[in-house]
């Protein structure tokens, strides 16, 4: 090894073990661990508490597993847990399928594509109450947009979208898939536009539709992506409370009422403000949604390592096509 390259190999050494770097970035970490890790180990001890707000010195009173105890015959926990099932079902898939079809859709356009995947993106950014609010204005029982065009269709007596049981959580959902279809899309878009152009057109050389394409090539090299996506939805989707919360209230009749409305609610707004029930609610919560994303992914990755590389299958799909 030559004196000049010892001496560079030396200096980038030098400057990887810089203190300044962990200086710079010290305030960040501070921050991150302050108001992110912090929370969160606050928050599991916590739900091993009786801890109620109206009285502080029952910080640390330590109750072992009675919090989870107690919500085995909770019913008003087995309702919204039912309530956050339903959400997820109606969000999810309606999500994940929106948005690969804007994906598949915004890929084969070729002008103002920039503007097409910016307007699509435009949701995720707006403020949350910003959003919700404007859906309770459409949604309106008496001058909501959507009813107003109903009534001039010749509906006589429209839904109630927000105040119907059986209509206040689909409603929801829609508002929910509008503000969160724009992230998913986003992915897909990139996974589409990483997939090399020579595989469609070598596809389009033997003759294949734009279907077999999409079957054969786009879908499957895009697994990865639908787990990620898949993943993702599982971790955020069953702990929304921002719909519920500024449109709702959980009503009527709870049928609005989700797991994290019902440990908001209990937290800050019902009773003695039982912190620690709420917390142990939040806990169990986010470890089921962690198991079941564990086990998808689990799932997910076996099916693709079965599959093989994503190129090899598709070019046997290509030779066995119908």
């Amino acid at each position: 090894m030559s004196v000049s390259r010892l001496r560079r190999k030396r200096h980038a050494v030098g400057e990887r073990n810089n203190p300044w770097g962990y200086l710079f970035i010290a305030p960040a970490l501070g921050l991150y661990l302050l108001f992110s890790v912090w929370p969160i180990f606050r928050g599991i001890a916590m739900a091993f508490t009786d801890f109620r707000f109206i009285y502080p010195n029952t910080r640390w009173d330590f109750n072992g597993l009675a919090n989870f105890r107690e919500m085995m015959h909770d019913s008003d926990f087995w309702n919204a847990a039912i309530v956050s099932l339903k959400f997820t079902a109606y969000v999810m898939p309606t999500t994940i399928l929106i948005s690969f079809f804007l994906a598949v859709v915004i890929s084969k356009v070729e002008r103002l594509s920039g503007f097409y995947r910016w307007m699509i993106y435009l949701p995720v950014i707006l403020p949350v109450a910003v959003t919700y609010l404007m859906f309770g204005e459409m949604f309106s029982s008496r001058f909501g947009f959507i009813n107003t065009v109903l009534r001039d269709l010749g509906m006589k007596r429209p839904p109630n979208w927000l105040g119907d049981p059986d209509q206040v959580l689909r409603s929801l959902a829609v508002t929910d898939v509008w503000r969160g279809v724009g992230f998913p899309t986003l992915l897909f878009l990139i996974g589409i536009y990483s997939i090399g152009s020579d595989l469609y057109e070598a596809a389009a050389v033997d003759g294949a539709t734009g279907w077999q394409q999409l079957r054969s090539i786009t879908l499957p090299l895009l697994k990865p992506v639908f787990a990620l996506v898949l993943l993702l939805s599982l971790s955020t989707i069953p702990m929304v409370v921002d719909p519920m919360l500024i449109l709702t209230g959980g009503g009527p009749q709870d049928r609005s009422t989700s797991l994290g409305l019902y440990a908001y609610q209990t937290a800050f707004q019902l009773g003695d403000l039982r912190l620690g029930y709420a917390a142990a609610m939040n806990l169990v919560l986010g470890v089921s949604s962690a198991l079941v994303a564990l086990l998808v992914f689990r799932i997910l990755r076996s099916d693709m390592e079965s599959s093989g590389p994503g190129r090899s299958r598709t070019k046997r799909a290509f030779d066995t096509r119908s």
